[in-house]
């Protein structure tokens, strides 16, 4: 084979390797479980791998680099920096391998899937994927399921696909459908296609509407009128246009009467819309308060790479007793995490791309218009990209797509695609790879690809034990804990794992067996790990002090008790948690108050504090009465 021959065969690998990340993610429910964005991440071992043996075959060896690459050049890099500066090791690093993947990944598509004839084959794929999950969606609402593949979605008269949450699929589609009527209304193509990606665009229509996400319906509308009025510009496709917008209007109307308007979905929805105003955002509002306080108190570098949950019990509100995991609004939650100086880099990269954008616009519009007939994929793929990038922004305002791997994944693509087209205006972004440049490169890329295996192989291996401890049917029986206990030697950092095996111990020793101190000290040990892995988790003293309550050594448990109640002042079960350390040291009196509070901030789910308010009541009031009103053993 000549280099020629053997450049073509690293390109289409690259191409296919992309190809198997693209469709992959969506269908294994998001890519947000640890096995499948492992998967993720050794097809993106494999692509780095591809691309550095093709900086040595290639016979014209050279890459492109548009102005955004330094963008996410810039942003790796500081991800590295705050990785290493995190106060909370594990949730940075893998928020940064993330982040690595995504710039990898930009990187290798910038340079080896830039082909007019690549894009084609990735958005053509796309909306195939994005087809056949969206009747699969049609499917789980017409049967009232809400079995996503082996897994069950919480929620109930919404379809989501593929994945567990409508919101996320919502968005999936919202990144594809105004790529799919574009090219309808504009691509370059013979009859039947046309009419299959019609149809296709029609299927992902319904499906976006299944999933009741009014974020999602908004943020598509905003991408879809993107598109009409790119390609509205160009004469030859206004009466396209209006063609479409009637169809649309009719079709929207009639499936929303016929199918949409008495399921249980929309009642439900329509139900929390009536009671409150608008879906969930009075808690929306107060998470975005949350972050914007835990901002302002990291103003510069941020809490750190995915710190707003493990920080939010210090800033909770009262209205919030669960873990949000993300703030549901990406700006906010990048400046939470990320500081003001992260913020800085993104908004430099939106600028840039949207300059490159405005810069291209003219060369794609004077090809399209050079074919005479007004159809060019370029054309087509250009407008559906830029719109679709659109609504994954206007949607990121209400949720954190950005996120969820498929979606971001599948947004780095787009990003990339559209940032290349920047070498049609322009040859200045071509750079000959000369060899120390491509001595540089191999290097960054072969400890790319060192990094991502290891860590790969190392929670490739957590993974395994956690998924094992999940199977035993005891929760706390010893098979269970011997396996968490090989999930924390594979993943020392884990301070989630470092709990789970404390509270394992704990809960043995309360059993009050002859071993009960033993079992207590061993406890001890580990959540001793927990506040030294992640000296934000209040549980983590919590549950130390409740074992040292449990051993009779009252006066060193009160410091941690108050620690706890300082890092989760507003968090029922903390609450009640320091009411039950007073109850053990026979201060009635100091406990009822807490146990009070802790109703007030959760009433149904409170079993501690309902039960130990009637002890306490009890106690006080025999107290008072000089008699005992309680059975022997109280």
């Amino acid at each position: 084979m000549n280099r020629e021959s053997v450049d073509k065969f690293f390109e289409r690998g690259i191409l296919a390797l992309v190809l198997a990340m693209l469709v992959f993610a969506p269908l294994a429910m998001g890519a947000v479980d640890a096995w499948a964005f492992l998967v993720v991440q050794a097809l993106a071992i494999g692509v780095m791998i591809l691309w550095a043996l093709r900086l040595w075959f290639s016979p014209r060896p050279q890459w492109l680099w548009p102005p955004l690459c330094w963008v996410v050049l810039a942003f790796a890099l500081y991800a590295v920096i705050r990785y290493l500066t995190a106060p909370i090791e594990y949730v940075a690093r893998l928020e940064m391998i993330q982040v690595l993947v995504y710039a990898f990944l930009f990187f290798a598509i910038v340079n080896n899937v830039y082909r007019q004839e690549s894009a084609q084959v990735v958005s053509f794929t796309l909306i195939l994927v994005a087809t056949a999950i969206s009747a699969y969606a049609i499917f789980q609402l017409a049967t009232h399921s809400n079995r996503v593949w082996n897994e069950l979605s919480p929620y109930g008269g919404r379809a989501s696909g593929t994945y567990i949450s409508p919101n996320n699929f919502a968005c999936f589609l919202e990144l594809l459908l105004p790529l799919a009527v574009a090219y309808v209304l504009a691509g370059r193509m013979n009859p039947v296609l046309r009419i299959v990606l019609a149809y296709a665009a029609l299927v992902m229509a319904a499906g976006l509407a299944v999933t009741f996400s009014r974020g999602g319906w908004a943020a598509a509308a905003a991408g879809l009128l993107a598109v009409l009025l790119a390609v509205a510009c160009q004469r030859h496709h206004r009466w396209r246009v209006l063609v479409l917008l009637l169809v649309v209007l009719v079709a929207g109307a009639y499936f929303f009467n016929q199918f949409l308007y008495g399921t249980v979905g929309y009642m439900r929805r329509m139900e929390k819309l009536e009671n409150s105003g608008s879906v969930n955002l009075p808690v929306r509002l107060d998470l975005w308060r949350a972050a914007d306080r835990m901002w302002l108190d990291h103003f510069w570098w941020g809490a750190g790479p995915a710190h707003y949950d493990c920080l939010f019990r210090e800033y909770r509100p009262e209205s919030v007793q669960l873990r949000p995991d993300r703030a549901h609004n990406d700006y906010l939650n990048l400046l939470a995490d990320w500081g003001t100086a992260g913020g800085a880099i993104v908004l430099a990269g939106m600028a840039l791309f949207v300059a490159g954008l405005v810069r291209s616009w003219r060369y794609v519009r004077h090809a399209e218009n050079e074919l005479g007939t007004g159809l060019s994929n370029r054309f087509a793929f250009f407008c559906g990209a830029s719109a679709g990038l659109l609504a994954l922004c206007v949607h990121s305002v209400l949720d954190f797509n950005l996120h969820i791997p498929a979606n971001a994944l599948l947004g780095v693509t787009l990003l990339a695609l559209l940032s290349s087209n920047l070498r049609f205006a322009t040859e200045r972004y071509w750079v000959n790879a000369h060899l120390p440049a491509r001595l540089l490169v191999t290097v960054v890329l072969a400890g790319g690809v060192a990094y991502l295996s290891a860590q790969a192989w190392r929670r490739g291996h957590e993974t395994f034990w956690l998924a094992r401890a999940a199977h035993f049917p005891a929760l706390y029986s010893p098979q269970h804990t011997a396996a968490l206990g090989k999930a924390f030697a594979a993943e020392p950092m884990n301070f989630e794992t470092a709990y789970d095996i404390g509270e394992a111990y704990r809960a043995d020793s309360f059993l009050g067996g002859d071993d009960y101190e033993s079992q207590a000290q061993e406890a001890m040990k580990w959540l001793a790990r927990v506040q030294a892995l992640n000296p934000h988790d209040a549980y983590g003293f919590l549950r130390y002090g409740m074992c040292l309550d449990y051993l009779d050594r009252h006066e060193e448990a009160e410091k941690y008790f108050n620690r706890a109640e300082a890092l989760d002042p507003n968090g029922y079960l903390t609450v009640a948690m320091v009411g039950w350390h007073y109850v053990q040291t026979g201060d009635y009196a100091a406990a009822l108050p807490w146990f009070m509070r802790s109703l007030q901030l959760e009433h149904n789910e409170n079993d501690v504090a309902i039960n130990y308010q009637a002890i306490v009541l009890q106690k006080l009031a025999e107290k008072a009465s000089g008699q005992s009103l309680l059975p022997a053993g109280y």
